[in-house]
């Protein structure tokens, strides 16, 4: 049943990752006084599914001199990765209840890293090759604020089980007792996911589209499906840490929809960082603030215990 319930929760991500894609072409559109897809059936709306033929239905080419197992595989494990790590959500027909879900939430976002890397190299192109450097560099460095905010949390919590977080806000939100945690996991969760301002991976002007420069067809929708699904595992992830994890109530998936706006918002507003500055934002904002309140919710746990 476990398996069932895990193949339809994959069929149901890949659909939501579709349908997230029409979503910010439209919101982008609209942010730049145009319509956005609207050609294709009623209101643009099967968009989407014609994108999904067009590039799988593509010629596959890949580079006589790259490093053609490597290269070909990463897309794969890259998708792969991003929706295995969906099995942490307490869901009610999935059957599957994580006792260590953030753990397991954090190893998969961390062998993330070696797919972009592989790409990045197999290909044997010097701007894939920096633009996977890059991409390693800035993932590494906003992974440690990342695990210190889980980790306050945790303190908090008492538990690795996603459950619990359920339980702690059926009062209060963690986002009004932690509000610059919050934002400061929204703005690594942006990194994370090699996203505007943070895109420094996918560089345009610099890189030409950086690590999946050689990449086309079927690959280069793979990598393009992880993305998407990365961006809404971390809205989903965001909610359920900071905005109550009633997984079961209507409510939790107008949340998730509206983090996911919020990054679709923030690609039509802000420009890309610089690259030094993005570090900087990391190592001396980031990871002084989340050092911060995890000794503070170690004290108030132990003084709670005392």
């Amino acid at each position: 049943m476990s398996i069932i319930g895990f193949i339809f929760l994959v069929i149901c991500v890949l659909v939501g990752v579709a349908f997230l894609t029409l979503l910010e072409r439209k919101i982008l559109g609209y942010i730049q006084i145009r319509k956005g897809p609207n050609k294709v059936g009623y209101a643009g709306i099967p968009q989407p599914f014609a994108d999904a033929v067009k590039l799988f239905t593509k010629e596959q080419v890949y580079p006589i001199f790259s490093n053609y197992f490597p290269y070909y595989l990463s897309p794969v494990f890259s998708l792969f990765l991003a929706l295995i790590g969906w099995a942490v959500m307490p869901y009610l027909f999935n059957m599957i209840n994580f006792n260590f879900g953030l753990i397991f939430f954090l190893c998969c976002t961390k062998l993330g890293v070696y797919t972009v890397l592989m790409a990045g190299w197999a290909s044997n192109s010097k701007y894939a090759l920096l633009g996977g450097l890059r991409a390693v560099a800035q993932t590494i460095s906003y992974e440690v604020s990342l695990a210190l905010i889980l980790l306050s949390l945790i303190f908090l919590v008492g538990a690795f089980n996603i459950m619990n977080f359920s339980v702690y806000q059926s009062y209060i939100w963690f986002l009004f007792l932690a509000f610059p945690l919050s934002l400061c996991w929204l703005a690594s969760s942006l990194a994370e996911t090699n996203r505007t301002p943070f895109d420094f991976a996918e560089g345009e002007s610099e890189l030409v589209s950086g690590f999946n420069v050689e990449y086309s067809s079927g690959g280069f929708a793979l990598i393009f499906m992880a993305e998407y699904a990365s961006i809404l595992f971390m809205s989903m992830l965001f909610v359920a840490i900071f905005l109550g994890c009633n997984v079961g109530n209507f409510s939790f998936y107008l949340k998730l929809v509206f983090i996911s706006f919020i990054f679709i918002w923030v690609r039509g507003t802000l420009p890309r960082f610089r690259y030094d500055k993005l570090m900087y934002l990391a190592w001396k904002s980031f990871l002084p603030i989340s050092l911060n309140y995890l000794l503070f919710f170690l004290g108030i746990k132990m003084m709670t215990n005392w």
